[in-house]
């Protein structure tokens, strides 16, 4: 099974000695969103997991750990998140230099086909506006180019609660013809997550955060995925298993969907035990735990390598 940690919060940043404790425990217990007497018990193993998909705004923290992960025999790539926006939006996250600079070491040290750079979520206002955004990208590009083999750019949602408007089509399409060209210069491919808006003329194509083809390349075999049913109908994504957990991220960005609460996520964030199997406190002892059934997705067990 192909693990996700975790579009809910950030791993990487924020829990790397727990996620490793789990992995050396060979289990993990993820709460449900919706009700936490409900735990699923995940297998983490070699034998379980084709693949890990970390995502993060801030992976310095995990790269102490990269080595272990390695050597356990995990497979694995990073979806990290640059943006261009300042202090009003990304309170506690490292400034763009700082983590252009860890982006670079991160894929000097794993490969360029192991970290994706997201340029997501892309807001626009009176602030940041489409030649704000276009200059930031290229200057962005001009330093992430040769350290990554995609962009994925994505647009805000307007979700329950959001304070961003979503922009109009005409708009997406304006930074869309501007983006698609910046990248084509650098030849580094650009694709979009999850929008419905055709930018194809633009030279940017719908694409997977938690890609098979990429998984498979990276696991070294074929998989029999399935497209994940669990997220929006214009997301290209496979199948996986999130074992992180809703209002943990202290980042405090202000377009998340994922922290309802930035008291409520450090209140949370106070509470974690790197011991503990589960990410937030303890059990309480009155949860029903289910194991999750765990397999490799390999497709007949053939390696993509068996016919080279």
């Amino acid at each position: 099974m192909i693990i996700s940690a975790s579009r809910r919060t950030d791993i990487p940043a924020l829990y790397p000695e727990w996620f490793m404790n789990r992995l050396v425990g060979g289990e993990v217990l993820v709460p449900n969103p919706y009700n936490r007497k409900k735990v699923s018990r995940i297998e983490l193993s070699p034998e379980t997991v084709d693949c890990f998909v970390f995502w993060t705004k801030n992976p310095e923290p995990m790269l102490p750990y990269l080595k272990m992960i390695d050597l356990l025999g995990f497979p694995y790539y990073f979806e990290m998140t640059i943006t261009d926006y300042g202090k009003d939006l990304e309170p506690n996250l490292p400034t763009m230099e700082e983590s252009m600079a860890t982006f670079l070491l991160l894929s000097e040290r794993i490969g360029r086909d192991r970290v994706d750079w997201r340029f997501d979520p892309i807001i626009l206002n009176d602030v940041y506006t489409l030649q704000y955004h276009t200059e930031k990208f290229e200057m962005m590009c001009e330093w992430l180019h040769k350290y990554t083999e995609r962009c994925i750019i994505s647009f805000v949602d307007q979700y329950r609660g959001c304070p961003f408007v979503e922009p109009e089509q005409e708009e997406i399409v304006r930074l869309a013809e501007k983006l698609g060209a910046i990248a084509k210069t650098y030849n580094l491919p650009i694709y979009t997550c999850a929008e419905a808006v055709d930018l194809i003329p633009y030279g940017i194509y719908p694409g997977a955060c938690i890609d098979r083809e990429k998984v498979e390349r990276i696991a070294g075999y074929s998989l029999d995925v399935k497209k994940d049913k669990g997220q929006r109908k214009v997301c290209k994504c496979v199948e996986s298993i999130d074992i992180g957990m809703y209002d943990t991220c202290i980042h405090g960005c202000g377009y998340c969907y994922a922290t309802g609460s930035l008291d409520s996520a450090v209140k949370k964030h106070s509470m974690h035990d790197p011991q503990s199997p589960i990410m937030i406190g303890h059990l309480h002892g009155d949860e029903t735990i289910v194991d999750r059934k765990m397999h490799l997705q390999r497709d007949n067990q053939m390696s993509l390598f068996d016919f080279m």
